[in-house]
């Protein structure tokens, strides 16, 4: 897994021979994505680079690609699944978003295959929850090199690409919970912010381009994403939050089958939406807890602070 230490590492270098290298290489990748975009415009498929393929959102968004007859590269770590996609049609690779070889291998494999990235679709992630004091740094530090670094990398190696063929949108798909965040929801809810406010960024930045940048924001989703959640509440509990652990142990307020809960293929329906669409807005929230909850930001902090000691006594 890539570190920090890793991450100031590269950068440190892009001002010297090999930020030369890099930038020379990034030229040369332009000028061939331009030609070979002309070429192939009017006769090549639209390509999607999806990652977290393995389960839940991502399946159902790499089979809502192929009903779009889009030519679909479904990703997910070594070792998951990927065998029903491929049968369906999806060109399938391994992809670790925390490793920064691996992402620009796939990226250039995707132009490759495809003659071009029209879509980039960052789905892969997973939910760190617990009290803060009992959630490790390198805990923290991991839930952000998948959900905010794994992002910021695959952007990195696609743009260029997309910016040669003078089109292209990248699809964040975010949360609820990065607009708003509870107790217990600090690690990820922190990386989701992040990803937020680097996608208002990034718009901004690529506008002049033709790039458009758009954030999905689920509610709750019923996949397995709550089971994954639920395995990554800290072992080690300091009994004082008793209460707080009562609520996250099912976590339901992140994914479940609740009432509220959405279905992967209502996020995939809208990621499809984000992608193709002449004028997408910013955010498409999707399921109830979405759509009403993004309000509770507007709450003065006193009475969303109350509302969860509400929930509290009731749980």
């Amino acid at each position: 897994m890539a570190t920090a230490a890793d991450a100031d590492e590269a950068d440190a270098g892009d001002g010297d021979v090999d930020g030369e290298k890099a930038a020379s290489s990034r030229d040369r990748r332009e000028t061939e994505t331009t030609a070979r975009t002309e070429e192939d415009r009017y006769t090549r498929k639209k390509v999607a680079l999806i990652t977290g393929c393995s389960s839940g959102i991502g399946r159902e968004t790499a089979r809502a690609f192929l009903e779009k007859d889009w030519l679909v590269v479904a990703t997910a770590p070594a070792g998951e699944r990927l065998d029903d996609l491929a049968e369906a049609g999806c060109e399938t690779m391994a992809l670790d978003v925390t490793d920064p070889d691996g992402v620009a291998s796939v990226v250039e494999e995707t132009v490759e295959v495809g003659g071009a990235i029209d879509c980039l679709v960052n789905n892969a992630g997973y939910a760190k929850l617990g009290p803060l004091e009992d959630v490790p740094t390198r805990d923290l530090h991991r839930q952000f090199d998948v959900n905010v670094y794994g992002p910021h990398r695959l952007t990195r190696a696609a743009v260029p690409h997309m910016r040669a063929q003078g089109d292209g949108r990248i699809v964040n798909v975010s949360s609820i919970f990065g607009r708003v965040a509870f107790a217990g929801t600090g690690p990820y809810s922190g990386s989701k912010f992040a990803l937020e406010a680097m996608s208002d960024s990034l718009r901004a930045e690529l506008e002049e381009f033709g790039l458009e940048v758009v954030l999905v924001e689920p509610g709750p989703v019923g996949t397995g994403f709550a089971d994954r959640a639920e395995q990554e509440l800290p072992e080690k509990r300091t009994p004082e939050y008793d209460s707080l652990y009562g609520i996250y142990d099912d976590a339901q307020l992140i994914g479940g089958s609740g009432p509220l809960a959405s279905e992967p293929e209502d996020v995939a329906r809208a990621i499809v939406e984000a992608a193709t669409c002449s004028e997408p807005p910013a955010r498409y929230p999707v399921g109830p807890v979405a759509e009403y909850g993004s309000y509770a930001r507007f709450l003065p902090d006193r009475i969303r602070d109350a509302l969860y000691g509400l929930l509290r006594k009731f749980v």
